[in-house]
């Protein structure tokens, strides 16, 4: 008899007239076998029962990550996601078990000399030990191009190879795949849809080193059922037995007025002919989450698929932006398939591993004690501050606009995406080094034409706000001389802002009245949090700390 970890048992030797003896031995050896047996097949119960004990929620990474794109690496996990006009581009992220994830990088720390901003929709890919990223980019004076990067591991560093392709109505939403043949395929969207015109999804050859394409590209799909609107796009490319399986979104993406679902087509062949769902949309709203899509397809240990994908948390909506979520793909007796049996996206579910999800605290400190800015923190990629960090004295960020935007009061800015629709923001400002005529503050921020904030600097705080880039001087508070002054920013609902300011982080004064942020969000990105810097050419900001920390609101406001 073999089992896993055991060599075979031994029959006893019989001695003569020892018969009696023998089956003894015997009946004591299987007694021990059956022992062993009922032991193992207890334990690998007892693991089952953990496997299917550990869960996960959605979102499983909160904040502003959308068109999310995963690979598998052994082990672990690898993903990366659009940063849209957010630098350094397109985060990296990591994770050992689909549920827990951490920043731990970006494709690029500086941005791609070629572009000028749009920066979406990256798709990492591994070929022949080689890792790529095939990512969207806004040419200068130019269209919207598809680019790629390379490098040897899926962290990178990753060397740019600039665009692929760049047709006048714009090349976006980029996946590799290899075809029935072995060969190595591009596949993307036309941006039809910009110029009012039909979307098409077409599919090219790639040349060796997957930098460029080779050979006639060829449609595969375009918009032509009602639910997709004016768009299909988002593709990703799945092959399983003998078919190939498209998954893609339709309608519109982002915003207020988004109707995002998914849909998916299948062939045999990559170039096609392609067969629509008639069940489509497969993915769409619920009662939590609003306009889900653009996602891709990795599995488990036990060959189950899991879409990595994006979508608004129904309350807080567009000012926490869309979110990355994890949902199993499974595949029915017609060999299409579903997603959380067509309910929309799931609350929770049991983890593909077991393990419990514990990246759920979603607050975050940084005392700037190390020599170099962690992952997570933004800037604003047409306008790159200059960062230092000074570990001396308990650690400080150093903080000063660039260029042109020094006299800007946010010439300079440094962001975090926000995780949850009400929060408390706090930073330290060392205000002892402040120029005449510079403050530093800390502002909610939806991009450089729309923000507002509290400033502190010349013996005041002040609220302001920016809109449409018209500036005005909302509220004053004076006798803010303290060499320290605490900065809270405290949000509700996401999208209603207050400030004060305090000597101590205790004795907390007001700085005018809640504001009011709905118009913050620009129509593809949320609201972020910022420390800035400006106001006079040579300002330069000093920050001992920050810290943001999630604050339960009932019955929170549903944003229309």
């Amino acid at each position: 008899m073999h089992r896993a970890g055991f060599g075979p048992v031994p029959a006893p030797t019989l001695s003569p007239g020892g018969e009696g003896q023998a089956r003894g031995i015997m009946k004591a050896a299987n007694i021990g076998v059956i022992g062993i047996v009922a032991a193992m097949t207890a334990a690998a119960a007892l693991a089952h029962s953990a496997v299917e004990s550990g869960t996960y929620t959605n979102p499983v990474f909160a904040g502003d990550y959308p068109d999310p794109s995963v690979i598998r690496l052994g082990k672990d996990y690898w993903a990366t996601a659009t940063s849209s006009e957010w630098g350094p581009q397109f985060p990296i992220l990591s994770s050992p078990d689909l549920v827990n994830w951490k920043i731990v990088g970006a494709i690029f720390p500086k941005r791609p000399a070629w572009a000028v901003g749009n920066f979406w929709a990256p798709e990492i890919s591994e070929y022949q030990g080689r890792y790529f990223v095939y990512y969207v980019g806004r040419k200068k004076d130019g269209p919207l191009s598809v680019a790629v990067a390379s490098a040897d591991k899926p962290e990178g560093p990753y060397t740019d190879h600039g665009p692929l392709v760049s047709q006048d109505a714009g090349s976006i939403d980029p996946m590799a795949v290899t075809d029935e043949k072995g060969e190595r395929c591009l596949v993307w969207k036309e941006d039809g849809n910009s110029r009012k015109l039909p979307t098409v999804i077409w599919a090219q050859k790639l040349s060796d080193d997957g930098a460029s394409l080779v050979g006639e590209r060829k449609e595969l799909i375009r918009n032509d059922a009602p639910w997709e609107g004016a768009v299909v796009e988002g593709p990703f490319v799945l092959r399983r037995g003998e078919r190939f399986y498209l998954f893609y979104s339709g309608s519109g993406c982002c915003g207020r007025g988004c109707a995002y679902a998914m849909g998916v087509a299948r062939s045999r062949s990559l170039f096609g002919p392609w067969e629509k769902n008639p069940a489509n949309p497969i993915l769409a709203g619920n009662e939590h989450w609003r306009c889900p899509g653009h996602g891709s397809i990795v599995t488990d240990d036990r060959g189950r698929y899991f879409l990595l994908y994006h979508a608004y948390e129904d309350k807080t909506f567009v000012f926490t932006g869309r979110q990355m979520l994890l949902d199993e793909v499974t595949f029915g007796g017609d060999d299409w398939p579903t997603i959380n049996g067509g309910q929309g996206p799931s609350t929770g579910a049991p983890s593909p591993f077991g393990i419990t999800q514990t990246g759920t605290d979603r607050s975050f400190f940084d005392a700037f004690t190390t020599g170099r800015l962690g992952p997570g923190w933004q800037w604003p990629q047409a306008n790159e501050p200059s960062v230092r960090l000074d570990p001396a004295n308990g650690g400080q960020l150093v903080l000063a606009p660039a260029g042109e935007h020094t006299s800007d009061l946010i010439g300079a800015v440094l962001a975090r995406s926000t995780t949850s629709g009400g929060y408390e923001a706090t930073t330290v400002i060392d205000t002892r080094g402040l120029k005449l005529g510079a403050f530093a503050g800390l502002s909610a921020f939806g991009d450089l034409a729309n923000a507002l904030g509290a400033a502190v600097g010349e013996g005041k705080a002040i609220l302001w706000q920016r809109e449409k880039n018209q500036n005005k001087t909302v509220a004053e508070l004076g006798g803010v001389i303290w060499p320290s002054v605490y900065l809270r920013l405290t949000a509700t609902g996401g999208n209603r802002f207050q400030f004060a300011v305090s000597p101590d982080g205790s004795d907390w004064k007001a700085v005018g009245a809640t504001a009011d942020g709905g118009y913050l969000p620009p129509w593809d990105r949320s609201v972020r949090v910022a420390l800035t810097v400006g106001g006079v050419v040579g300002a330069e900001g000093r920050f001992n700390s920050f810290r943001v920390t999630p604050v339960p609101v009932g019955g929170m406001t549903k944003h229309e």
